[in-house]
């Protein structure tokens, strides 16, 4: 197991001497965590975050002089390897709408305990995006994020830019099933298929739409029409809460490459 290094961000040497002293914890060989620098203000957290390329920066939102929170757009383009945690002193819906719009990762109380602290670390190193459950536990920042949503793409009509569907009739039926939150064992025994057979088509529509991952995939079938799968009462809840996610994951997406402020 790769060890996970991690830049601590804050002001307050004590807190930075707390996150130290929870990761080494953990009495591994090798290491688990290594914690291998520490800053306490934004410029100088970018410094060693370009120079370390930590996989994880761990920072505070509220750092004087740079606001934390600016810090984190500059280093998802110079360091897009690295995943960023923001931790808090209080717990507020503007901090956390702003924290899912410019990227962060996770998003903790500085009251957390030790060992959850550690299973986010893990989480978020294995490329977990655990902001997501957060912004759905708090219902007045996931409207924020559906309404960006809903502006970005146009009040939510399909974009209909060709006739064209780059797609076979069975990839879209694959991809319609997807879009009702199945697994791909699950998807498999729908439609009478194989396991391998599901990747496959997964794969190959990913290839064909030049998306990174099946939730963008659906969607952007979605937006064009391809596929329906607006949530209703009549759907699962693990369904409406997949497609719930999925546009927060796009719409983050968006708002980070369009540069837009939250």
């Amino acid at each position: 197991m790769d060890t996970i290094t991690i830049l601590i961000v804050d002001d307050a040497p004590l807190f930075r001497h707390g996150i130290r002293a929870a990761v080494a914890a953990v009495d591994e060989a090798p290491a688990e965590f290594l914690v291998v620098g520490e800053a306490a203000n934004g410029p100088r957290a970018l410094e060693l975050a370009l120079t370390l390329e930590p996989a994880i920066v761990l920072l505070n939102a509220a750092l004087a002089g740079l606001d934390g929170l600016a810090v984190i757009r500059t280093l998802k383009q110079q360091v897009p390897g690295a995943a960023v945690i923001v931790v808090v002193d209080r717990e507020e819906e503007d901090t956390l709408f702003a924290a899912l719009t410019y990227g962060a990762a996770a998003y903790l109380p500085k009251s957390v305990d030790a060992d959850d602290l550690r299973d986010v670390l893990r989480r978020v190193a294995r490329g977990a995006y655990l902001i997501n459950d957060r912004v759905l536990a708090t219902p007045a920042v996931a409207a924020r994020v559906l309404a960006r949503f809903r502006d970005l793409t146009h009040d939510g009509e399909p974009e209909v830019e060709s006739l064209f569907i780059p797609l076979s009739p069975r990839e879209i039926e694959v991809l319609g099933v997807v879009a009702q939150g199945h697994s791909n064992k699950e998807i498999a025994t729908l439609l009478g298929i194989s396991d391998q057979t599901v990747k496959n088509h997964i794969t190959s529509i990913m290839r064909k739409l030049a998306v990174n991952d099946r939730t963008h995939a659906v969607v952007y079938a979605l937006r064009h029409g391809w596929i329906t799968g607006a949530p209703s009462s009549a759907q699962p809840r693990r369904t409406r809460r997949w497609l719930c996610l999925a546009t927060i994951r796009v719409t983050l997406n968006r708002l980070c490459a369009g540069g837009l402020s939250p």
